[in-house]
């Protein structure tokens, strides 16, 4: 089965530095994505359809925290 990328819930356990860093990679990964496309080597074209959703799932996922949509989970236990 092919990957469906990140889940809201995945992306909801995750603290704001750590969504961060799940942003970087993503639009690491879609720049690497579309130079391979770019040359003519890209295997996966349906990654690019993920990895874009991802990179809107992650930035709503920030905008609700910030606007108090959402609240970033607790380190307390």
């Amino acid at each position: 089965m092919a990957d469906k990328g990140l889940t809201t819930e995945a992306l909801d356990a995750m603290d704001n530095a750590q969504l961060s860093k799940e942003l970087e990679k993503a639009k690491a990964e879609l720049f690497n994505l579309r130079f391979a496309q770019a040359v003519g080597n890209l295997e996966d074209h349906g990654r690019m359809k993920i990895v874009r959703r991802d990179i809107a799932r992650i930035y709503t996922i920030a905008r609700e925290r910030e606007l108090g949509y959402r609240t970033a989970p607790s380190t307390e236990e």
